[in-house]
């Protein structure tokens, strides 16, 4: 006598291995379903910790923090799994959606309205300008990512390739500016890099002093915007205001490129 087939739970399929087929072919598309969601081809399988996700992140995203990835999940940006006790849990594919919008925030100050924007296009199969992803796991393992060092005066001008004393012209005019224990950050490379190419025009390092000088003052006027936040104790609140101070920013800075090309225009016109 024939057996009856089994489903793929478990349980015996009343209708025979066609049943059995379409059960399959059911899950199967299921599966596909739920792979859809921008990036393609890595693990939906949640099972990482928050403190995991934090782990996969600082290298590369030293501020990230609970709050930080708490107040993304209020705006939609990321949508962690919940065990039946309320715990968040996060698969490799939501670690590689955060990596975006971090990279997004950090490295282009898109505001997080552009890159909600951008993920519903990455969703729906559109080609989005420098996605930038890159993934959050090699093997298994977490990709470690070069940490933001700092300087000393004699380390940044070898890694920036110019002479001792441009870094030093650029510390005397306040340009620069050393940590209590001597050190310059990151930026600091960036900023000599640039200063060697306008010393090819005669730009010395005093010239440069008035532009730092303005700089400090749009920094000051974003304290403004973002001190309603930073007053409040609440972890939100203060995510909010660092999200918020990297668009306003990011405004600035615009508005001013836009003023040097305009003057520029006109000088050529």
């Amino acid at each position: 006598m024939n057996q009856p087939a089994r489903s793929p739970w478990g349980h015996e399929d009343r209708f025979g291995g066609a049943g059995a087929h379409a059960a399959r072919a059911l899950a199967d598309h299921e599966v596909e379903d739920s792979t859809e969601r921008w990036p393609h081809g890595i693990s939906r399988r949640a099972t990482m910790r928050i403190s995991d996700v934090l782990r996969a992140l600082r290298t590369e995203f030293p501020g990230v923090s609970h709050s930080k990835l708490r107040f993304l999940e209020e705006q939609g940006l990321i949508e962690p799994e919940r065990t039946p006790s309320g715990y968040r849990q996060y698969s490799p594919a939501d670690v590689e959606r955060l990596r975006y919008v971090l990279l997004e925030q950090r490295d282009r100050y898109l505001p997080l309205k552009v890159i909600k924007e951008n993920l519903a296009a990455l969703d729906e199969g559109e080609v989005v300008e420098n996605p930038a992803p890159r993934l959050a796991t090699n093997g298994g393992e977490p990709e470690r990512a070069v940490t933001r060092q700092k300087y000393t005066v004699a380390t940044l001008a070898s890694t920036a390739e110019v002479d001792v004393s441009l870094v030093e012209g650029l510390i005397s005019a306040g340009v620069l500016r050393q940590a209590p224990g001597g050190q310059l950050d990151a930026w600091s490379l960036e900023v000599v890099q640039l200063a060697a190419a306008l010393s090819e025009y005669g730009i010395e390092p005093r010239h440069l002093r008035l532009l730092r000088t303005s700089a400090d003052r749009h920094v000051g006027l974003v304290e403004q915007v973002v001190a309603p936040w930073r007053s409040q104790q609440s972890a939100s609140a203060r995510a909010h205001a660092s999200t918020l101070a990297g668009e306003v920013g990011e405004l600035f800075a615009k508005l001013h490129t836009v003023w040097v090309r305009q003057g520029v225009g006109d000088l050529t016109s």
